[in-house]
C-alpha cells in the first residue's frame, strides 16, 4: 500500500512545476521601453516580489513534509496552509496587476484583464485545494492517501494549465520592461523546487 509520503511527493513535484509565470522573466532587458511602461513594470514588480516569497514558502512548506515521516494530520495541516497561502499570494498578484492599469503597449489592456481573470482563477483553484484537503479523512492513512492522490492530480492539472493570459502579458516590451526591474530579477532567481 502507498503511504502518504509518496503521495505528498508527488504533490510537492507537481506544485514545484506550477511556479509563478509573472516571474519567469528573460533576463534580457532592452533600454526601448518607455518610461510609463517603466514604472508600470516597477509597480507591478515591486507588488509581486513578496508573493513570490510566499509562494516559495508554501512550496517548501510541502517539499518539507513529504521528507520526513509525517502523520497525515500534519500534511494536512501544511497543504492546508500553503494552498491558503497561494490563493492568497495570487490573489494578491491579480490585484497587483489590476491596480497597475494597462501597460502601455499594443493591446495591453486586454492582455492585463486577461491575465486579472487568470491569476484570479488560478487563486480560487488554490483555494478549492485547500477546501478538499480540509475534507480529507486523516484517521484513515489509505483513504488520505487516495484524497492527497486527486490532489496531486489536480495541482498537475493547475500548473500546466492557463498562464497563458500571464506569458501574453509578459511578451516584447512589458517583458523587457519587468526585466529591467530589480524586484523582479530578485523574485525570478529565488531557487525553484527541486522534483521529487
Amino acid at each position: 500500500m502507498e503511504g502518504t509520503n509518496p503521495v505528498n511527493k508527488k504533490l510537492a513535484a507537481a506544485l514545484s512545476g506550477g511556479a509563478v509565470l509573472v516571474l519567469a522573466l528573460s533576463g534580457c532587458s532592452s533600454d526601448d521601453s518607455s518610461d510609463k511602461l517603466n514604472s508600470w513594470a516597477k509597480q507591478v514588480c515591486d507588488a509581486v516580489q513578496p508573493q513570490a516569497v510566499k509562494i516559495e514558502a508554501a512550496n517548501t512548506a510541502i517539499q518539507k513534509q513529504t521528507s520526513d515521516n509525517s502523520t497525515p494530520a500534519d500534511v494536512q495541516k501544511t497543504d492546508s496552509k500553503a494552498f491558503q497561502d497561494m490563493s492568497d499570494a495570487y490573489k494578491a498578484i491579480g490585484a497587483a496587476v489590476d491596480k497597475a492599469g494597462a501597460p502601455d503597449v499594443d493591446d495591453g489592456e486586454k492582455k492585463q484583464k486577461d491575465a486579472v481573470t487568470e491569476l484570479n482563477t488560478i487563486s480560487s483553484s488554490y483555494a478549492g485545494l485547500k477546501k478538499q484537503v480540509d475534507g480529507l479523512d486523516t484517521k484513515d492513512q489509505a483513504k488520505f492517501a487516495d484524497g492527497l492522490k486527486g490532489i496531486a492530480t489536480e495541482l498537475d492539472k493547475l500548473s500546466q494549465s492557463g498562464n497563458d493570459a500571464l506569458k501574453k502579458l509578459e511578451e516584447g516590451d512589458v517583458g523587457k520592461a519587468m526585466a529591467k526591474q530589480e524586484s523582479c530579477k530578485s523574485a525570478s532567481t529565488s531557487p525553484s523546487a527541486s522534483k521529487a
